[in-house]
């Protein structure tokens, strides 16, 4: 088996944004614990939603399959409805564009700032000259940017925006990070991928890239391991400490 490409040597980094660049995994988390709450008690689901439903259900997918897979799991049945759907409406779209709703309000607001770990990396990648892009299945990636006041440092975003324009599945398959390494005009192989979840790492490991690293913010390592993370850290400051020890 060869050995991982070095971080700080990739062509790109492709980096998820929610749980890695920004700490919006936990807005996400109450928006979902908000709306699901609300909506088994609606309907006398007698399982209470959980943090555990997030990670095993919600964590990196697009909204709407997340919602389909946790109503699923709890035997409601509703049409899937159209993106256009009002956030009052009974279908898988409706449900997720409320959930949208709760986290809208949350991120207007609160505010974001990105992790102090995380700036430091990109900084660091900037001066080395290594291009970057947001690989993301939520819709809300440019609105968290530009609150984080980030927007600037990524000119290539491939969201969930982006997936449903060209029609491209959502994590745990690869395409979406494909696209982005094709818009960094970036070989696969070449370029590092930075994910906190389980079905963002799967992805990256399916679109055979150079170095797959694993961000754990919750989810255990051994999980993102088993996806196919090469690498697990804590926070990416670690990556900045591992390249300062390294032999020069």
């Amino acid at each position: 088996m060869s050995r991982p490409l070095e971080f700080f040597d990739a062509a790109a980094v492709l980096f998820d944004l929610d749980g890695v660049i920004t700490p919006t995994a936990e807005v996400h988390m109450r928006a979902w614990s908000t709306m699901f709450t609300e909506l088994f008690a609606a309907r006398g689901v007698r399982a209470p939603y959980s943090e555990r439903d997030y990670f095993q259900y919600l964590d990196g997918r697009p909204r709407y399959d997340g919602v389909a897979a946790l109503l699923f799991s709890r035997g409601v049945d509703v049409p899937w409805g159209e993106p256009s759907d009002p956030d009052d409406a009974d279908t898988v779209c409706g449900i997720g564009n409320r959930k949208n709703a709760v986290f809208s309000s949350l991120l207007e607001t609160e505010g974001i700032a990105a992790y102090p770990g995380s700036l430091a990396v990109i900084d660091r990648l900037a001066a080395l000259g290594i291009p970057v892009a947001v690989v993301s299945s939520s819709k809300n990636a440019v609105p968290v940017l530009t609150a984080a006041h980030l927007a600037d440092r990524f000119p290539v975003v491939v969201d969930g925006v982006v997936a449903e324009a060209e029609g491209l599945p959502g994590k745990p398959r690869p395409d979406i990070f494909l696209e982005g390494a094709r818009r960094l005009h970036v070989d696969p192989a070449g370029a590092a991928v930075v994910e906190d979840a389980v079905s963002g790492v799967a992805a990256a490991a399916a679109g055979r890239f150079g170095l797959v690293v694993g961000v754990d913010r919750g989810v255990g390592s051994e999980a993102l391991r088993d996806a196919g993370a090469d690498l697990v850290v804590g926070d990416l400051a670690d990556l900045l400490a591992e390249q300062k020890g390294a032999p020069q």
